[in-house]
């Protein structure tokens, strides 16, 4: 998806399209933020010194710091330098504009990762909606906890921190996010088999 998002030819209406959607939906499947919240930012949102987003306005209001890693640092760091460079760009101005004065359109990004999404014949199974922006939150959130299972960590530690990086307010709201996946599965049923394991040596004769 990042690779043909990247690929995407310019328009009249949109110099620079593939670039910048590439970026947002990198920032959405990264970091896991809302698309609303990738087309939002603005230069002065990005302290590249301290590794920091400055996500503001996000659902009910709220705004919160969201720290980055040295690959998404490298792809903001790109969006800065093309930015900074152009006539006009000042602190308060958009990180990802077609025109150098609106913010990219949440709705045009989500329609084109639509697009993008049946291009790529992606695999609906039945009783399921078709992948849509929103949907690399999700896979932010199950990615996170996949890791944690890989790395021994126990995922009901780390929920709080991974419910606050996602902007909400209670672990509840995240666990909607937590879609079981068979990798997830597996990983889960192998911590179960570990756990128990004492368990059931206690009961053999």
């Amino acid at each position: 998806m990042l690779e043909s998002a990247a690929a995407l030819p310019d328009n009249p209406r949109a110099i620079g399209r593939g670039p910048t959607y590439h970026a947002i939906f990198a920032l959405c499947y990264g970091l896991g933020l809302r698309g609303g919240e990738a087309c939002h930012l603005f230069l002065e949102d990005i302290d590249t010194d301290r590794q920091l987003l400055v996500v503001r306005g996000g659902k009910f209001g709220k705004s919160r710091l969201v720290p980055f890693g040295p690959r998404i640092g490298e792809l903001l760091a790109r969006q800065l330098k093309h930015r900074q460079g152009q006539e006009g760009a000042g602190p308060g101005s958009p990180l990802f504009t077609f025109d150098g004065r609106r913010c990219v359109n949440r709705t045009s990004a989500s329609h084109t990762f639509r697009l993008l999404a049946i291009e790529l014949e992606f695999p609906v199974p039945a009783g399921t909606t078709a992948p849509h922006l929103h949907s690399l939150r999700h896979s932010f959130a199950v990615g996170s906890l996949l890791r944690w299972y890989r790395e021994g960590v126990d995922p009901s530690v780390r929920l709080f921190q991974l419910s606050t990086f996602m902007g909400h307010v209670d672990p509840a709201s995240t666990a909607v996010y937590l879609t079981i996946t068979p990798e997830l599965f597996s990983e889960a049923s192998h911590r179960f088999e570990v756990f128990a394991e004492p368990a059931w040596l206690e009961e053999q004769p």
